[in-house]
């Protein structure tokens, strides 16, 4: 007969993980197992938790946002499962909710208040008359600056 206290019925350190202080706010890397023709390597996945559901039970998840190439990705991750390798805490924040859904629409709501303000380069104005010399050198010199601003990936002029 095999001795019972010898049986490891998980590959995840279950107390680790108990024990991890995760809460919506907080900035994270997960390392996922990713299986590519019959190995396994890890794959970083780092963004801001936005929900913690069913606390520390054998069900518990918490989903995890992060913004790659200009699109929102969010992945729910169970917090047992052996594919994940290990959770880091990057950084903590302090918010006011148990969950963060409304983020979503906060960079939705940026990213179109960012196109609004971003003026069509090139665009004449209504008519030639209207305008004096001094503002079409003005406008020439904004023209200039603006070809030069480089938006990164959040939509920030670097």
């Amino acid at each position: 007969m095999a001795d019972v206290t010898k049986i490891k019925t998980s590959p995840v350190d279950m107390e680790a993980r108990k024990n991890l202080d995760l809460r919506p706010g907080d900035t994270v890397r997960v390392f996922q197992k990713i299986e590519e023709k019959g190995k396994f390597r890890l794959q970083a996945f780092e963004g801001l938790v936005l929900a913690r559901k069913h606390g520390t039970e054998a069900g518990a998840t918490f989903t995890v946002r992060c913004v790659t190439s200009g699109v929102g990705v969010e992945k729910i991750f169970p917090l047992y499962s052996p594919m994940v390798d290990k959770i880091e805490i990057v950084k903590r924040s302090r918010v006011r909710r148990a969950k963060l859904y409304y983020i979503r629409d906060k960079v939705a709501r940026e990213a179109r208040r960012q196109l609004r303000r971003t003026r069509i380069i090139g665009a004449a104005p209504a008519t030639s008359e209207e305008v004096s010399s001094e503002e079409k050198e003005a406008l020439k010199e904004t023209d200039a600056s603006a070809e030069s601003v480089v938006v990164g990936k959040e939509g920030k002029a670097k």
